[in-house]
């Protein structure tokens, strides 16, 4: 009920503009989103490599019907591609479709993508492609296959989550291909006729795909703050002798971050999604609609002050 409810909030207009004059301000958001400016996000990515945890830089924004404000974000990102080769940070980039102009059009946003890729590969680098709601899965699933055939594993990958019905089809197709598969759960408000709507579900789905791409040979992101999902992929990992160089454990950031330290000096590799900019609002909604504590949290914060 408490999810539900907060996802429509996600979609509110009048939410979002009030969080983004107040959130930063207070302070209250910046327990999950780096910042407004590239320079305090990459000083959170600076502080996650000092503790041996590499990172994904999420330049946020999503929704994109102007022409020229898809054009800015495309720009955008391939000037953090070149900050990120500058300074040397461990980092590569995470992007949204939507953000590129995909409800514009198909081609605008394609034509925008490989613009990052050229750059992406040019640099050394690598981009993860997010998956946002059911309704744009099917194209960024055909966008992300057209682009890998020409960038392959090293600069280019995708996500898919597990409360999609579809997503056992994507993985299988997805496995053949060898790419590289972020999984995740899925954080969008989605109707019961495309997705899971009990979470004993939606873990079991989890569980069965991380079990087809660990197997296959794909690179699996296993993307989860669930510590029963982490320990049952850690028990297949050494039950199947899975080598290191086939996986990484993600999470988010400000999300369980003792916990991050932990598996990383317990050996594996970690990878912290580090989002920032102005348009974080709908970004922060999600993140609090997943557990409840994370409200709670912001809620004694605002107390406090």
């Amino acid at each position: 009920m408490l999810r539900n409810l907060m996802l429509k909030m996600a979609d509110s207009p009048r939410l979002v503009g009030l969080l983004s004059r107040t959130g930063m301000k207070t302070g209250f958001a910046r327990r999950f989103v780096a910042g407004e400016s590239l320079d305090e996000a990459l000083q959170a990515i600076r502080d996650l490599n000092s503790q041996g945890l590499k990172a994904t830089l999420d330049y946020l924004g999503e929704g994109v019907r102007d022409e020229s404000e898809a054009e800015r974000a495309a720009q955008e990102y391939v000037h953090l591609l070149h900050v990120i080769c500058e300074s040397g940070v461990d980092s590569g980039i995470s992007i949204k479709l939507t953000q590129l102009g995909l409800d514009i059009g198909r081609e605008v946003c394609a034509q925008h993508l490989r613009t990052i890729l050229d750059c992406a590969r040019q640099v050394g680098n690598f981009v993860r492609i997010d998956m946002e709601g059911s309704a744009y899965t099917e194209d960024t699933v055909e966008l992300f296959s057209e682009c890998f055939k020409i960038y392959g594993r090293k600069h280019v990958g995708i996500v898919i989550q597990s409360y999609l019905y579809r997503s056992q089809m994507d993985i299988e197709r997805l496995s053949r291909m060898g790419c590289s598969v972020r999984l995740c759960k899925g954080a969008y408000k989605e109707p019961p006729e495309v997705a899971y709507p009990k979470k004993t579900d939606v873990d079991e789905s989890f569980i069965r795909l991380m079990e087809t791409l660990l197997s296959s040979d794909c690179y699996t992101a296993i993307a989860t703050h669930d510590t029963r999902m982490i320990e049952h992929a850690r028990r297949y990992i050494a039950d199947e002798q899975i080598p290191d160089s086939k996986y990484e454990f993600q999470m988010l950031y400000g999300t369980r971050r003792d916990y991050q330290l932990r598996i990383r000096e317990q050996g594996y590799r970690m990878r912290v999604y580090v989002p920032f900019g102005t348009q974080w609002a709908p970004y922060f909604i999600r993140r609090l609609a997943e557990r409840p504590a994370n409200v709670f949290f912001v809620l004694k914060n605002l107390l406090k002050r």
